[in-house]
């Protein structure tokens, strides 16, 4: 698939229809792949977090959160909870939706990455089908509370996509302050936004001069320092889910290989089995582009295997690994009147593969976890009097949020001691049973 439309210098010789048939392709892909995140309900830290944007979210309330080093770093969170809230309050396909169309536009993004990156450029359309579809990340799409995996890859590629383009029109100083603006952007959204700069690097590091400039390490620096100065106050060093002492040199290795499984593993046994000198190196870039971007995520304390929606970043490495493999295949086959039709089967396979996955087993996982919640939620719709939570799987801010935000009943509805139990005399006892 040529992407010369998307070059700065010859755009506009390519024909602007292709381009448009090309990205609502890739919308498609989208909407078919996590369509079946709309009929998820919301599901656990939706509900405390939701209650959260109500003290950060609104415009008033900016002072307060940029005060705060804890949340600011997951503002555009924050500034999208808050409307989403007045809007629609508990009804959960409108933050499906919006979290989907963020995934679109991230999926165009990196389209525009591969097609501005000349070592990937001719597998850019089919690494972005791929990005589109991909199961292993689905978590970052399908768990509203996961939007800031989808904000930081936005912002953060969006300012790729703007600094390479002032690259190529000679320094641009609008394209570079826009870039800069939306890289501090990206640092609102996340804290491993800084894991951008690296990726900065490696996408320019053969071309003339290197993406990511005094201003935006400033901006990391500061985001690093932030970050630094509320390590005692910070829930995530606090609470011993994140430290440096975390066994990194398991985390990592063990990350790469799963955001590898299955598809990656095939990508790179085609690429031994066609033996092909000029894939080697594309390769080996798009596996350093996985392994750079999970470093932020390999100190976790609390598992040893990193979260889905923090592969966000890293999975767009394996879309460029498997879309090598398609345009190799593609490339071999092209001639007069001839399809690509093994590059064609193959990545229907694909397609078909991870669309089936995460519409059968990932969607049934969501609906699971939404259940505790949704069986609460009825209760306390139907009960005036305090409720005895017996046994409930997650953290009782949770149960407590999930009745406050969308049952309308404050916090102490719920009971969570028998001596409690006895003194406030509950209306009905819950105790979360399994489907």
């Amino acid at each position: 698939m040529n992407c010369s439309i998307l070059e700065f210098q010859v755009s506009v010789k390519a024909p602007r229809g292709s381009l448009a048939i090309r990205l609502l392709l890739l919308a498609a892909l989208c909407v078919l792949a996590y369509g079946s995140s709309l009929s998820i309900p919301l599901i656990e830290d939706d509900f405390p977090n939701l209650w959260e944007s109500h003290a950060y979210g609104p415009l008033a309330a900016l002072p307060v959160l940029l005060h705060n080093s804890v949340f600011r770093l997951r503002a555009t969170s924050y500034w999208t909870m808050w409307p989403l809230w007045r809007l629609f309050h508990t009804t959960a396909w409108p933050y499906h939706l919006f979290s989907l169309l963020l995934h679109v536009v991230n999926v165009w993004l990196a389209y525009g990455i591969a097609c501005l990156w000349p070592r990937m450029r001719p597998a850019a359309f089919w690494a972005a089908a791929f990005f589109a579809v991909a199961e292993g990340h689905q978590e970052a799409v399908m768990w509203f509370s996961a939007i800031s995996e989808l904000y930081m890859f936005l912002f953060g590629a969006a300012s790729l996509v703007l600094w390479l383009l002032a690259r190529r029109a000679g320094r641009s100083w609008f394209l570079q302050a826009a870039s800069v603006l939306l890289f501090a952007l990206a640092l609102l959204s996340k804290e491993s936004a800084v894991i951008w700069l690296p990726l900065f690097w490696l996408v320019g590091e053969n071309q003339e001069g290197r993406p990511g400039g005094p201003p935006h390490w400033a901006l990391a620096c500061l985001a690093m320092a932030s970050v630094a100065a509320s390590r005692g106050s910070s829930f995530r060093f606090s609470d011993g889910s994140f430290s440096l002492h975390a066994p990194f040199w398991f985390i990592w290795p063990y990350g790469i290989a799963r955001v590898l499984w299955i598809w990656g593993w095939i990508a790179l046994a085609a690429m031994v089995y066609f033996r092909t000198p000029s894939l080697r190196k594309p390769a080996l870039t798009a596996l350093s582009w996985i392994a750079i971007a999970l470093v932020p995520y390999s100190f976790l304390t609390y598992s040893r295997q990193i979260p889905s929606r923090q592969t966000y970043l890293a999975s767009f490495g394996l879309a460029l690994l498997v879309g090598l493999v398609l345009a190799h295949l593609a490339a071999s086959q092209r001639g007069p009147g001839k399809l690509p039709r093994a590059a064609t089967a193959v990545a229907m396979v694909v397609l078909l593969g991870n669309i089936g996955y995460l519409w059968t087993r990932k969607r049934a996982q969501f609906l699971a976890r939404a259940e505790p919640t949704e069986q609460l939620i009825q209760l306390a719709r139907q009960t005036e009097g305090p409720i005895w939570v017996r046994c409930f799987p997650r953290v009782p801010y949770i149960a407590q949020e999930a009745v406050h935000m969308a049952a309308g009943r404050p916090p102490s509805t719920l009971i969570w001691s028998q001596a409690e139990a006895e003194r406030r005399k509950p209306a009905a006892v819950f105790c979360y049973q399994e489907r």
